[in-house]
């Protein structure tokens, strides 16, 4: 048996190549790889000499040779492919270790230049590669680290890889060659070329949406129906999820969490993760029902809870912070389909050993996990997609501009910044309701604002819950001042919208006749 290795991160591959030897395998390598690889005293023949040809162009040119390639892609049970390469004195290469140059690790450095990224795009390793996949039965390619041991593990066993493992390690090559072909064309294809500034030295501007978008993710799970049971939906994760996010979670106990579950768990988990306090949220079709900040979880989950009990039934609970044993009691005694948080104390999960069908999420965050949020949003319509930058906006209390004659109390603009928090996840068209760092009625997802507004008032006094001296939130401008007029007749004191109606003149004439406070925060926040 012989083994091809040719690797620029040469992670783990002295320790590799000294297995291989110990077990029989003949060693073959390419430069720098080679003399490292004698340098330990290990017996390596130079590709180089293997062709007869040496390597030429800087590197560019060394592996792309018939007696590279015809001994990875001949079939061994075909006599006329095994004649060939008798006739052409080829001998057969039956494991291939490669990993590439490093091209999505060089165009994510600041200042890289077109010369840079356009050296660091492999040629002869993605060419091996395929070919060694392509010819799986007979060759297995090793395309990463993390493989070495399965391929250690099985030639110790049985002198040889598995037609299973070899298959598998066919697909792995050929989904980094994929991954890797697209970060070439998302690159290349983003470039804003300037022909006169063509040097060595070139940092081109970038386009911040490619010319093609190549999206690569892995399957987590199979689902066992989509958003309706007549749907078919699978789990897929991104090739290198962010701590903090919810693709980064371990599920503790439950049932298999279902395409509803993930879609409501990550909207919960977006917004508990927008609070630096103590705070839990609580979700139910997507919108945020009931959030609140306190001093222990137990307290922040209290005040939530008590926004909607009614729509807190069946939903999705999360922290921002540890759950200890009262936190988990008092979740116990309502009906939860998911529970996240950073993490559970023994306690906690012992209250729920009981509760077998409740999905519990631990989601390790990590210091800054304010800031750690997807850079990118994306939509699937009709035979195309659409795509834009993640609404990361963070509103400031240097951001707000007062429009009126009465001004906001300081109370009054802690709760507002609040508010606005929890907007940003509610759908549009958004009303919140606000006191106290604890939502008090939520209007979500109405054609009309004006309706939004009714509900919010609605469902508070469903709640049993004073709409008396609360701030509002809307999430984006009100048209007329019917809705100003709704949330006011509510008990709202002070409310923050964006600004920017051709009647904002006729709105806060509305606010200072009513006697209310409003601010503009300039920005928007539709969530469809």
């Amino acid at each position: 048996m012989r083994a091809l290795i040719s690797v620029s991160d040469k992670t783990g591959i002295v320790e590799l190549a000294q297995q291989l030897h110990a077990l029989g395998v003949g060693l073959i390598s390419t430069g720098g790889t080679a003399k490292l690889l004698a340098d330990q005293g290990l017996p390596v023949t130079e590709v180089a000499e293997l062709t007869g040809f040496p390597e030429m162009l800087d590197g560019r040119v060394k592996t792309l040779h018939p007696k590279v390639h015809g001994g990875l892609l001949a079939r061994r049970d075909t006599p006329e492919h095994m004649a060939a390469l008798q006739a052409h004195h080829i001998d057969t290469i039956d494991l291939l270790i490669v990993n590439l140059y490093p091209f999505e690790a060089t165009v994510a450095k600041p200042g890289c230049t077109l010369a840079d990224a356009i050296e660091n795009i492999d040629i002869g390793g993605p060419a091996m590669v395929r070919s060694a996949a392509k010819n799986w039965k007979d060759v297995g390619v090793v395309t990463d680290a993390s493989q070495y041991a399965d391929v250690i593990a099985e030639l110790k066993a049985n002198g040889k890889l598995s037609d299973r493992l070899r298959f598998a390690l066919s697909v792995a090559a050929f989904n980094r060659i994929s991954q890797y072909d697209g970060a070439i064309s998302n690159y290349l294809s983003s470039v804003n070329f300037e022909a006169e500034k063509l040097s060595d030295a070139y940092v081109p501007e970038r386009a911040q949406f490619s010319g093609q978008f190549n999206e690569q993710y892995v399957k987590g799970q199979d689902l066992r129906y989509g958003e309706n049971s007549h749907q078919q939906a699978a789990w897929y994760r991104d090739l290198a999820p962010a701590a903090g996010s919810l693709a980064t979670g371990v599920q503790l106990q439950g049932k298999e969490l279902s395409y509803n579950n993930i879609a409501d768990a990550d909207a919960a988990w977006e917004c508990v993760k927008s609070f630096d306090t103590t705070a839990c949220v609580i979700v139910k079709h997507a919108n945020p029902c009931g959030v609140a900040v306190g001093t222990s979880a137990l307290e922040a989950y209290s005040k939530a809870f008590q926004t909607d009990p009614t729509s807190a039934f069946g939903g999705i609970i999360a922290f921002n912070r540890p759950v200890d044993k009262a936190a988990a009691e008092a979740v116990s005694k309502q009906f939860v389909e998911v529970l996240m948080a950073p993490d559970f104390s023994a306690e906690a999960l012992e209250v729920f050993k009981s509760k077998v069908n409740v999905r519990l999420m631990k989601i390790a965050l990590p210091a800054n996990y304010g800031q750690v949020r997807n850079a990118l949003e994306t939509k699937r319509v009709g035979s195309g997609l659409l795509l834009q930058s993640a609404d990361n906006h963070e509103l400031a209390l240097a951001d707000l501009k007062i429009v009126t004659v009465k001004q906001p109390t300081p109370e009054e603009l802690h709760d507002l910044l609040f508010a606005w928090k929890v907007a940003k996840f509610v759908k549009s068209n958004a009303i919140v309701f606000c006191k106290n760092g604890m939502t008090m009625g939520v209007g979500a997802g109405q054609m009309s604002r004006l309706d939004s507004a009714r509900i919010a008032s609605i469902k508070a006094e469903a709640a049993q819950l004073s709409l008396q001296n609360t701030v509002v939130a809307s999430d984006a401008f009100f048209p007329f001042r019917d809705g100003l007029d709704v949330v006011v007749d509510a008990g709202a004191t002070c409310v923050a919208q964006p600004g920017g109606s051709m009647r904002d003149p006729e709105v806060i004439d509305a606010a200072n006749e009513r006697g209310v406070a409003m601010v503009f925060t300039g920005v928007r926040h539709f969530r469809h």
